[in-house]
């Protein structure tokens, strides 16, 4: 079944990974880097964000990852729970709880989260903020084999202000 990946800042917690049990070791930009280059193995991440843990819950940290899809947010939680990722003890992840009296607003993404999105989905990595509109254009026969051809060609470019 495919998933609607939409250009938004994810929200649903079904893309959204609690994890727990990282620790005290590191500092907390060194578990960000190392929880991103875990779990975008199963796809694209809208965010990495690591915490240090209350004071009743002794040291350490944990994080939360936002997916853009859910099916790989449940992908990672399955493959990664009570796993020795990165440290000697292994980490415990659950999916967010959906509360469902919570209503969230749809944002939309930056221009640069956009391209980032389409380039891992679309498999494309060239981009361009020009638009190009073709007319006066017309096909004529010819060659021998009355091939059509593509005469009185002419374009014009135009350039895509930033949204930002």
């Amino acid at each position: 079944m495919a998933e609607l990946v939409p250009f938004a800042v994810p929200t649903g917690s079904d893309k959204t990974l609690l994890v727990w049990e990282l620790s005290s070791g590191p500092t907390a930009e060194a578990l960000q880097l190392s929880l991103f280059t875990v779990f975008s193995q199963f796809g694209l991440l809208y965010s990495v964000r690591v915490f240090p843990n209350a004071a009743v819950a002794g040291p350490g940290f944990y994080a939360i990852i936002k997916f853009y899809s859910a099916r790989d947010a449940h992908r990672a939680q399955k493959a990664c729970n009570q796993k020795q990722l990165f440290q000697k003890s292994p980490v415990k992840i659950r999916l967010g709880t959906q509360h469902k009296a919570v209503q969230h607003n749809t944002l939309a993404l930056n221009s640069s989260r956009c391209q980032e999105l389409a380039n891992y989905y679309f498999g494309f990595n060239g981009w361009s903020k020009r638009i190009i509109k073709v007319s006066c254009f017309s096909w004529k026969p010819c060659g021998q084999r009355e091939e059509e051809c593509l005469s009185d060609f002419s374009f014009e470019e135009f350039t895509v202000p930033e949204l930002e």
